[in-house]
C-alpha cells in the first residue's frame, strides 16, 4: 500500500537554476553573440572587398588615425569608469555608481561628436557610399556602414546609460539590486570591444 501511494505521489516540477537575474544576464549574452558575428561579417567582408581589390586606399592617408585613436582611448577610459561605477554600487555607494556613469556618459557623446567632425570631414572631402576620391568606391561605403553601425550601437548605449542613471538617481539601485547596471556593463564592454577591432581592421592595417 504504502509503495503504490509512493509511486501515484506528484513529482513536483524542479525550480529552474535560472533566477529571473540570470535571464536578463543570458539574454543579452545571446545578443551580444549575435551582434559579435554581425560585425564579425561586416569585418570580414571589408577584408575580402580590400583584398581583392587593386586601388584600396591607404586608410592612413585617408583617415584621421590621431583623432580616432583620441576616440579609442576615449572609450577604454569609458569601459574603466563603467567597472569603478559598478564596483561602487556593490559596495553601497550610489553616489559613487552615479558619479563613474555620469563620466561614461560623458565619453560616450565626446566619442559621437568626434565621429560626427570625422565624418563630416570626409563627406566634405568627397567621401560618399559611391564616391571615393581616394580610390576604391568600396571603400566609402564599408567604412561608413562598419563605423555607422558602431556608432548606433554607441548612441544605444549612451541612451541606455542615462536611462539607469536616472534610475540611479531615484535611489533604484543598492549592493543588493545592481544587476541592472551589471547587465549594462556587458554592453557598454562590448561595444567599446568593437570598436578596439575596427581600430585596428579599418584604421590601422
Amino acid at each position: 500500500m504504502n509503495q503504490a501511494t509512493a509511486m501515484t505521489a506528484p513529482v513536483e516540477p524542479a525550480e529552474s537554476p535560472l533566477t529571473p537575474e540570470s535571464w536578463g544576464k543570458l539574454g543579452m549574452w545571446i545578443f551580444l553573440a549575435g551582434d559579435a558575428m554581425t560585425f564579425g561579417a561586416l569585418l570580414a567582408g571589408y577584408g575580402a572587398l580590400r583584398a581583392g581589390s587593386i586601388d584600396w586606399p591607404d586608410p592612413a592617408n585617408v583617415l584621421g588615425i590621431p583623432l580616432t585613436a583620441f576616440m579609442t582611448f576615449l572609450l577604454i577610459c569609458s569601459s574603466l569608469t563603467m567597472v569603478k561605477s559598478l564596483s561602487a554600487i556593490k559596495h553601497g555607494d550610489s553616489r559613487g555608481m552615479r558619479n563613474y556613469m555620469l563620466l561614461t556618459i560623458l565619453g560616450g557623446v565626446i566619442f559621437l561628436g568626434c565621429q560626427a567632425y570625422e565624418w563630416t570631414h570626409l563627406i566634405n572631402a568627397g567621401l560618399g557610399f559611391s564616391s571615393n576620391p581616394y580610390g576604391n568606391d568600396l571603400f566609402g561605403a564599408t567604412f561608413f556602414a562598419i563605423t555607422g553601425f558602431h556608432g548606433c550601437h554607441v548612441t544605444a548605449g549612451v541612451i541606455y546609460l542615462v536611462c539607469i542613471f536616472v534610475q540611479g538617481e531615484r535611489g533604484r539601485y543598492s549592493a543588493e539590486n545592481c544587476n541592472s547596471v551589471e547587465i549594462l556593463g556587458l554592453y557598454w564592454h562590448f561595444v567599446d570591444l568593437v570598436w578596439i577591432m575596427v581600430f585596428t581592421f579599418v584604421y590601422l592595417l
